[in-house]
């Protein structure tokens, strides 16, 4: 690690520019004053297919030039501009400032129109054409890669167009979950649950929640061992959107269905997360995007 943190990768990047600038100067000058041998005839002797002679001619003129206005472009592009190590350049441009003033300069622009959708209920805004429109953008680019480009999910990333919701469905908790993000946590339990066997009973008393298709004998047998369970998930297995627990009696699987992946998820938990997106869009940008997302379970024709 210590090459990572030392100033050594600096002092190499900015010697071998330097040295590479200096060394294509001093191969100008070398080419201009040396004295090849010459014939009487001014050429160097070499002969190729029979009558094709190198001759010593000096450099054209415009290469010459061309190869100095090539070197004193270097050195003032070094001063402006990052190039040696760790220098900055006289202007401290960096990549990450241009895009960021490129993304204040076009937040800016579109501004007087979010300013209109902040005035408007988030209700109002899903049904709004230019909203909607401009929401499926911001979904696109920014949600789609988890939850499909039709909102749907898929294994560990949730559905969008259903009314089953982790940490509550209103605008305001949709908004909140967009900006801030969401961190889900179940913890492995088999160790509270008790043997091999009971987490086994266990899987099958929740599936046997939603009437899905289950070990009747091990579901009973697998109540009383729930209680550890209840904690997050309630005692009527409904859920809690207060800490994200799913709820286990709508047969929504969002990590998989059957006793197998049940049992999995007792043994092993599982950690999701939503990434906050309020560092990536301005609050307009994520009021329109929280209304579409909204619209997919309210409103008919975003269904």
């Amino acid at each position: 690690m210590s090459d990572f943190t030392s100033n050594f990768w600096s002092v190499y990047v900015t010697g071998i520019t330097l040295v590479s600038i200096l060394a294509c100067a001093l191969l100008l000058w070398f080419s201009g004053k040396a004295k090849a041998m010459t014939a009487s005839d001014n050429s160097t002797g070499h002969v190729w297919d029979e009558d094709l002679r190198e001759m010593n001619n000096p450099l054209p003129r415009w290469w010459v030039w061309l190869f100095i206005i090539t070197i004193v472009f270097a050195v003032v592009y070094l001063v402006l501009y990052p190039g040696l190590g760790t220098f900055t350049g006289s202007t401290k441009w960096t990549s990450i400032g241009q895009y960021d003033a490129e993304v204040a300069k076009g937040n800016a622009e579109v501004a007087p129109l979010y300013a209109k959708f902040a005035a408007m209920p988030i209700e109002e805004v899903s049904r709004d054409p230019q909203a909607h429109a401009i929401g499926e953008r911001l979904f696109m680019n920014n949600c789609s890669q988890c939850h499909g480009s039709d909102a749907r999910g898929s294994k560990g990333f949730p559905n969008l167009t259903d009314k089953d919701w982790l940490h509550g469905g209103s605008p305001e908790n949709i908004t909140e979950t967009i900006t801030k993000g969401r961190m889900g946590v179940m913890p492995p339990m088999a160790a509270a649950v008790g043997t091999a066997d009971d987490v086994k009973n266990v899987a099958n008393y929740v599936l046997s929640l939603s009437n899905s298709p289950h070990d009747s004998v091990r579901a009973e047998l697998g109540k009383s061992k729930f209680v550890v369970c209840a904690a997050c998930h309630g005692t009527d297995g409904k859920g809690n959107q207060a800490l994200g627990a799913p709820n286990l009696t709508d047969n929504i699987w969002l990590h998989g269905f059957g006793e197998a992946a049940i049992m999995a998820m007792v043994n092993n938990g599982k950690v999701n997360q939503m990434p906050a997106q309020e560092e990536r869009l301005t609050e307009g940008q994520i009021r329109v995007l929280a209304a579409y997302v909204w619209g997919y379970s309210n409103n008919a024709k975003a269904n």
